[in-house]
């Protein structure tokens, strides 16, 4: 009985120690960073980095406003750690949210976390199309 329970113990510290060091943690929240609970890796880490929305989206004065501070509202609630894993497999992450097949061709293959390399992918995916209709948030914002 007692060698159970040790044995116990020694996977609760592994597991601890896996989840604290943002290696794969399956079913994750990653310390509320990922609502959804999906999450199969904490790209951005389990601390949050809470941002001032409207300053982020001033940076760049290419789009709308008042569009921008709506998408970034709902995709990440201002948080730049903000991460989802979707259904599909990809990983969302960040401010905008953006999604890991961009990652190549805006962050260098790495997720960007950091808000600057963040709103770098931002406005490379949103001069696609000039709009922000890539974000499945564009709907709800009226900027579709």
């Amino acid at each position: 009985m007692r060698s159970s329970f040790l044995l116990l113990l020694i996977l609760a510290l592994v597991c601890a120690t896996l989840c604290a060091t943002n290696d794969t943690v399956p079913n994750s929240n990653c310390g509320g960073n990922c609502p959804s609970g999906r999450c199969t890796k904490c790209h951005c880490g389990t601390s949050r980095s809470q941002q001032d929305i409207n300053a982020w989206c001033s940076k760049y004065t290419g789009w709308n406003q008042a569009c921008c501070r709506c998408v970034v509202s709902r995709e990440s609630a201002g948080n730049a750690h903000a991460e989802n894993h979707n259904v599909g497999g990809s990983d969302d992450v960040g401010l905008w949210q953006i999604n890991s097949m961009n990652w190549a061709s805006c962050s260098g293959g790495q997720p960007p976390c950091d808000p600057n390399v963040n709103l770098k992918c931002a406005i490379k995916i949103w001069g696609y199309h000039k709009s922000f209709k890539l974000w499945s948030t564009c709907g709800a914002c009226g900027c579709c």
